[in-house]
């Protein structure tokens, strides 16, 4: 039987495009409909039933390099087991790229690993490998992307609306110079907060700088080399926003090394995806979500095992003010705007 992927090389598009035009979605182009039916059609295809195991084992894998010790993947994992827990199944981290064989299809892996279903993490560059499991019928979960494919299952957090008030918030204290720090391997999260920061400065008419862009690893390192670099800028900005938890609390360590204060010498909100917040003096202000809600929501969808509507939930963040930022040049030169949004 052949496979979508080869009915995508013969048709000439993409496995999504596919996948559209054997779900009957009507934004498929009447011609590229008919283009692939004619394959599908000659090649004899027939859409494969789900590919269960009856076991009591959900699989967690990347799609990409494996960051389990990151604080967000933590934490997702960590409600993970929460989640098979409650419905007394076990969890096995699967490496892909070690472990699958050559010219074996997710399907024969993921029945060769035992397991019921797969919790799947991705990054921009990898996404098509999860369209690929979800052509196969794989029980599968994406954890923190978004997809157009209805076959495709995801649960994300949607934080681009609460970075994007964050940003707000400190250009109403009168911030004009903000910097952004995120981690250097794009996902859907991080997409959302850049654009979400590029859309407050948009609004309030300051012009974006590349200069203030700063993309290091998610790890204290990383953040504490964000604060020696803008600290280094001739221009120093007033306040930074960083989009991933483990660079904001490397940033206010170093920041006390460099004899920084914040809020008053540099205004600082971060991203929270557990209480991390609380781990620094002055405790952040910072978009927050539930990372380990993720998790447990994904995993009680795949033990639940009935397959019979597909998983697409965002839950929400939520933007929470603390003692990390304080009123901007503009607010202390009588300057406009120095009053807090609702």
């Amino acid at each position: 039987m052949s496979s979508v992927r080869v009915i995508a090389e013969e048709a000439g598009v993409s496995i999504a495009t596919v996948s559209r035009v054997l779900n009957d979605d009507p934004i498929v182009k009447q011609s590229t409909r008919e283009a692939v039916l004619s394959v599908v059609h000659r090649v004899g295809y027939r859409r494969p039933r789900q590919s269960t195991v009856s076991t009591r084992v959900i699989g967690f894998a990347y799609t990409q390099k494996r960051t389990l010790a990151h604080a967000f993947d933590a934490a997702v994992f960590d409600g993970i087991v929460r989640g098979c827990e409650e419905a007394r199944f076990d969890v096995l981290v699967l490496n892909m790229a070690r472990e699958m064989q050559p010219g074996e299809s997710y399907s024969q892996y993921f029945r060769r690993k035992n397991v019921r279903g797969v919790i799947l993490r991705t990054a921009e560059a990898t996404r098509v490998e999860c369209e690929r499991i979800a052509s196969e019928g794989i029980p599968h979960v994406v954890i923190s992307e978004r997809f157009e494919s209805e076959n495709v299952n995801y649960i994300d957090g949607d934080s681009k609306a609460e970075c994007r008030r964050a940003v707000e918030y400190l250009i109403s204290l009168g911030h004009r110079r903000i910097a952004f720090a995120m981690h250097n391997v794009p996902d859907r999260d991080h997409v959302d907060r850049f654009e979400a920061y590029r859309a407050a400065l948009a609004a309030a008419g300051i012009p974006f700088e590349e200069r203030l862009v700063y993309r290091h690893p998610s790890t204290l390192a990383g953040g504490a080399t964000v604060m020696t670099m803008l600290r280094s800028l001739a221009a120093a900005p007033s306040a930074v926003f960083f989009a991933d938890p483990v660079l904001a609390l490397g940033a206010v360590k170093r920041a006390a090394e460099l004899a920084v204060q914040i809020p008053r010498d540099l205004s600082i909100i971060g991203f929270d995806d557990t209480d991390m917040r609380f781990a620094v003096h002055p405790t952040l202000t910072a978009v927050c979500q539930d990372a380990s809600l993720l998790g447990l929501e994904a995993a009680r969808w795949l033990t639940r095992g009935s397959f019979r509507e597909p998983l697409r939930r965002t839950i929400p963040t939520f933007f929470e003010i603390n003692a990390s930022v304080g009123p901007g040049p503009a607010a202390c030169k009588g300057g406009q705007g120095a009053s807090a949004p609702d």
